[in-house]
């Protein structure tokens, strides 16, 4: 008995820990307090104890956006203050809220910033009553005052959902206590007090934010604070993703997808270096994929699938871990060839969903040009990653195969998508591709996941300065929309008149998150954290700052560093071997000075 009450004790102690623990996205913060507890429980209870890699920290408001009315609200700034957690008797500031008779009252907060999980309602109330309230979370103010589509439609006609997470809820509060609900994403919350002649005391509110305990070992800085700023920003919302496994989205789509993971495992690589989050994602598709079917029911997942399996081993080295895939990917990469014709095209209809991306999705012609790239991309990694297994022969025959496809001529290539697959499979050349398709009109008919290899194809041609206009100009204007992490689709042309995010919507003005979108991405459903579109991140650290892995394991770099109109650049990146340092300075003869330092066991080409 002594033994649980000590044990609890400990537990509370450490949990008061985590309460009052800050939020800092950028550095590493030590909270994993209550998992050293854990190992004190009851032996009986420790059998039943799973733990993941996930920690709590809570934000303070830091806004108010609206109240519905300033006479039914008493000290609402209480709300924006660490005003404690813990209720008690006695003389306090509190924020008191009633409805007069069947009148609403409401009031929506911005905690500054989208993150992951829900939020924290301590209530003070002097008496019996356990207030009721709607609560509604939103990436967005409109979202925040969206209403729910209740109707059969998944796509939700453009409303908000609880599709994939819940947003909008009703829910009884405690008279005097803590009540904690949510697992999504969001930077908005609105809360409507419900009732006629209802009150509400609150003593404070926070977001829980439910993330991986993280430092950030890679960094980028420029004489450019734009470019910067989207850097974080990609490195953030992959951050946010990172929950128990590798999401999409962290509103929606709450969902594991083998393509999407691929801009993601990039700027991973260039942020935080190895993390589980990755190979226990990639494990997960394949258990739950037997062959001969396709990942997430899409035959391009599967070619994703193997291109992941490439540069995870490339950048981190792991043997062991790329023995395990032997089977499967030798397997699935003979499952493939069985969807080449013999004059050596891509056959994958009537297989499964074909899919490049959403805004191309009913293009034939950019669909099969996509495919038929990836499947050249997959077979050529597929082969060296065989090599390395020891499968010589099945080397020989997919690099063969991959040779074969890259000789099939595809004509009328009219997408910025199409273009830039061909290209980086070297069935397209770079610098045309470049020129004719994808640097007309600058970063119109951009896509936010797709974006990525755009830049890849511009780096191939040594456009660099074409490609950092297209990160300013396309990922820079969601920043110049209030956001604060990047979204999963976005439209230049759409968001001319649009107003930002963090506010009403003035006359004249579009409503973006509620008035545009097509295919999945209508409206309010739209996700305004997407991992998928982090591509700048991982894009700037490989060809700005100019680090390229040469061996697997980062134990022989490249620094290659391309400035375009930058005038400097400094950053670190993470190997297994421990951070890279470099820094480059133009001089006035245009002339590039490279500093750097590197761990040792990382030998270096420096161009």
């Amino acid at each position: 008995m002594i033994k649980k009450i000590y044990t609890l004790l400990i537990v509370s102690f450490c949990l008061l820990l985590s309460c009052t623990t800050p939020v800092n996205r950028r550095s590493a913060i030590t909270s994993d307090g209550l998992s050293r507890c854990a190992n004190n429980f009851p032996n009986e209870l420790n059998a039943r104890i799973i733990k993941d890699q996930l920690s709590r920290f809570y934000i303070i408001p830091q806004r108010i956006v609206w109240i519905s009315s300033d006479s039914l609200f008493v000290q609402p700034e209480v709300l924006l203050k660490n005003n404690g957690t813990q209720p008690f008797f006695g003389k306090q500031n509190l924020c008191k809220i009633k409805n007069a008779g069947k009148d609403t009252s409401s009031i929506i907060l911005d905690f500054g910033v989208e993150t992951h999980g829900g939020i924290e309602i301590i209530t003070s109330q002097s008496n019996n009553v356990s207030p009721e309230i709607r609560l509604r979370f939103g990436e967005s103010v409109s979202e925040a005052c969206g209403e729910l589509h209740t109707g059969k439609s998944g796509y939700g006609g453009g409303k908000a959902t609880n599709h994939h997470a819940m947003r909008d809820l009703n829910l009884t509060l405690p008279g005097y206590g803590a009540i904690t609900v949510g697992n999504t994403g969001f930077r908005f919350v609105r809360i409507d007090l419900l009732g006629k002649n209802a009150s509400l005391v609150l003593k404070s509110i926070r977001a829980v934010s439910v993330v991986r305990d993280l430092p950030y070992l890679g960094s980028f800085k420029s004489d450019d604070d734009k470019l910067n700023k989207i850097w974080e920003t990609g490195a953030y919302t992959v951050h946010l993703c990172m929950q128990d496994y590798l999401l999409d989205g962290i509103k929606r789509d709450r969902m594991v997808w083998s393509g999407d993971m691929h801009p993601e495992m990039m700027t991973i690589n260039s942020v935080f270096g190895f993390n589980e989050v990755v190979p226990k994602s990639l494990d997960f598709l394949k258990e739950t994929t037997p062959l001969p079917k396709f990942i997430n029911k899409i035959p391009s997942y599967s070619l994703w699938w193997i291109l992941m399996q490439y540069d995870w081993y490339k950048y981190h080295g792991k043997l062991d871990y790329l023995k395990e895939q032997k089977d499967y990917l030798v397997k699935l990469l003979d499952t493939l060839s069985e969807y080449v014709t013999p004059e050596g095209n891509e056959n994958l209809y009537k297989v499964g969903m074909r899919f490049i991306d959403w805004p191309t999705y009913r293009n034939s012609k950019t669909t099969h040009a996509g495919l038929q790239a990836l499947m050249v991309m997959a077979f050529e990694k597929g082969a060296k990653l065989c090599d390395v297994l020891g499968e010589g022969e099945k080397s020989v025959t997919y690099h063969n195969l991959a040779n074969k496809m890259r000789k099939e001529e595809i004509k009328d290539v009219d997408t910025k998508q199409a273009a830039s697959l061909l290209s980086l499979s070297g069935m397209m050349d770079a610098t045309d591709a470049d020129s004719e398709i994808i640097s007309k009109d600058g970063a119109k008919d951009f896509s936010a996941y797709m974006g990525y290899y755009m830049l890849l194809a511009q780096a191939e041609a040594g456009n660099y300065t074409g490609a950092l206009n297209n990160i300013r100009e396309f990922w820079g204007a969601m920043l110049d929309l209030g956001a604060t992490t990047f979204w999963e689709e976005f439209n230049l042309e759409e968001a001319q008149n649009a107003a930002p995010i963090d506010s009403f919507i003035p006359e004249g003005k579009l409503d973006y998150h509620r008035s545009t979108g097509t295919s999945c991405y209508i409206g309010l459903r739209r996700s305004l954290c997407h991992g998928w579109a982090s591509g700048p991140t991982a894009w700037l650290s490989e060809h700005v700052l100019g680090i390229q892995v040469l061996e697997p394991g980062c134990k022989k770099i490249k620094i290659e560093p391309h400035l375009g109109d930058l005038n400097w650049v400094e950053g670190t990146f993470p190997t297994p071997q421990g951070v890279i340092y470099v820094k480059h300075t133009k001089g006035e003869n245009g002339r590039i000075k490279t500093e750097f330092k590197v761990p040792e066991g990382v030998e270096v080409d420096v161009k």
